[in-house]
């Protein structure tokens, strides 16, 4: 069956990086579009970065473009979230979603900015 497993989250300070890695198994990757979603505190889930399969092209939320870069390597069935200029507001627990015939969500990886 299909796996989506993040990892790499963790603990910063305001204007640190983290980079987000989401393992895929299961499932033939490189045929799909990939997602990262996070669900901030009293939040409901959001969109943050898309790529497409081939990885050519990526959308961002307003308010991390410029900050946030998202990769895959299709080799290694991975997709990555590069975050810079990490801010309060990022604090969320991210997750990776595999774009297919459904949708198949890791199960998320916290994200806390914090002074």
């Amino acid at each position: 069956q299909v796996q989506v497993v993040e990892s790499g989250g963790g603990s910063v300070q305001p204007g640190g990086s983290l980079r987000l890695s989401c393992l895929v198994s299961g499932a033939d990757f490189k045929r799909y579009a990939m997602s990262w979603y996070r669900q901030r505190p009293g939040k409901q889930s959001e969109p943050v970065a898309s790529i497409t399969s081939s990885g050519y092209n990526a959308n961002y939320k307003d308010s991390v473009e410029g900050r946030f870069t998202v990769s895959r390597d299709n080799a290694k069935n991975t997709v990555y979230l590069q975050m810079n200029n990490l801010q309060a507001e990022d604090t969320a627990v991210y997750q990776c979603v595999l774009r297919g015939d459904r949708d198949y969500w890791g199960q998320g990886t916290q994200v806390t900015v914090s002074s």
